[in-house]
């Protein structure tokens, strides 16, 4: 089916040139064409330019898109959305005082949350994921990295694994799919971690691999839960079977394991709430994007990724969710843009092109989406009359998405 979308006031995010992401000054550009059109042919874009330029062939779908504007769809490179149950007990623990530490001591955090994944069936699981993963294209998201971690053990892991594989098959949008067995201790290793990596190493990393059920490897890199050299060993294994490292760093403390992701070619880095200079020194000149979590440092009240800093120092930065049941229970992509503008001090075009272009860098999608451009995937959000892009952070509670397209179709 071929689609017209005719008198766009403004086309947002427009690449005629292949563009893999974009970094420090060249954050702030960023190209639109004014009163435009774009046609869709098959799923892809096919053509765009100034309404001028509009062809008057006949078309199967016309959209007037008077007064709104279109983007490409939300890029979340960064989330947990495959989950049993939720933490909001853990949420009211910490409004009375005790910290995220405190709760995980106490048998909270992501110890809680394997628990129940492990009780809970692949069929229902697959039923909560789902709703979570409809609810995030609904507000805009056309691309979606997920993770697993809160299985704990070879079966839960696979279990989670298997269910982000079922969401793969019967939604449009693309999803990627990431191995994070080393998320936490089970409490039956608490004492012998050397055994758990083992069984990751010997067992799991291979059954995934058979399976074809993972295309990345992360680790939790983080005082308490997992060293560099626990990273080091995993990422190492991982990609004995192909597996892309992407890995959580830096987010309570920076112990060099921005250092580690980038010896061994992470695609990405994310976190980063704790960022050193040498860490930003570091990540100069390398193609390991920086990806920051705004609403993990809203909902936990840490600081936030020291965004201004690391864009002013020539580095590239994509935004994500961080979706999960214990410090991000929200996917809105929105909500992140805003707050990356409103906390961090990125510009509305800053903030668009870490959650597009560089978001699909960060999953291994830049020559599919993340940007309006001839031949990419139409995912395209079709916004509500506005002002300009930039109404769409500054109106922060304010859901400005009218209607969202994926594969050029409009998604109910």
């Amino acid at each position: 089916m071929t689609t017209l979308f005719k008198n766009i006031k403004e086309l947002v995010q427009v690449r005629t040139e292949p563009i893999s992401f974009v970094s420090g000054s060249n954050m702030k550009e960023l190209p639109t064409i004014k009163n435009a059109f774009l046609v869709v042919k098959n799923g892809l874009i096919s053509d765009f330019g100034s309404m001028a330029n509009c062809p008057t062939s006949k078309f199967e779908n016309v959209i007037d898109a008077t007064g709104k504007l279109i983007l490409p769809a939300w890029c979340d490179s960064h989330t947990h959305i495959v989950y049993a149950g939720n933490r909001e007990g853990e949420f009211v623990d910490r409004i009375n005082g005790l910290t995220y530490k405190e709760i995980a001591n106490n048998g909270g955090g992501i110890l809680n949350s394997a628990k129940k994944l492990q009780e809970t069936s692949e069929q229902d699981l697959y039923q909560q994921s789902k709703t979570r993963l409809e609810e995030v294209i609904k507000l805009g998201t056309g691309a979606i990295e997920i993770k697993s971690g809160y299985g704990l053990t070879v079966e839960a892991e696979l279990k989670m694994l298997r269910v982000i594989k079922r969401l793969k098959e019967n939604y449009p949008i693309r999803i990627k799919s990431t191995l994070l067995a080393a998320h936490a201790l089970p409490e039956e290793y608490k004492n012998n971690k050397a055994d758990f990596l083992q069984l990751v190493i010997d067992e799991l990393i291979p059954k995934v691999d058979k399976e074809n059920l993972a295309e990345y490897v992360d680790v939790f890199c983080e005082t308490g839960y997992f060293s560099v050299d626990d990273t080091e060993l995993i990422l190492e294994a991982g990609k004995k079977y192909g597996l892309i490292p992407k890995i959580h760093v830096n987010q309570f403390n920076s112990i060099g394991g921005v250092q580690a992701g980038i010896k061994f070619d992470a695609l990405s880095v994310d976190h980063l709430e704790e960022m050193r200079e040498e860490d930003i020194m570091a990540l100069k000149g390398t193609l390991t994007m920086p990806v920051a979590l705004p609403s993990c440092s809203y909902f936990l009240s840490i600081p936030y990724t020291p965004a201004r800093k690391m864009i002013d120092a020539g580095l590239p930065l994509a935004l994500a969710t961080d979706y999960n049941p214990g410090s991000t229970p929200s996917g809105n992509m929105n909500f992140v843009v805003s707050t990356a503008c409103i906390k961090m001090k990125m510009t509305p075009k800053e903030a668009i092109n870490a959650a597009t272009i560089n978001g699909a860098y960060a999953m291994g999608l830049e020559k599919e989406m993340g940007s309006i451009s001839t031949g990419k995937v139409a995912n395209l959000i079709l916004t509500k009359p506005i002002n300009s892009y930039a109404y769409l952070p500054y109106a922060f509670g304010s859901n400005l998405i009218e209607d969202v397209y994926i594969k050029g179709e409009l998604y109910y």
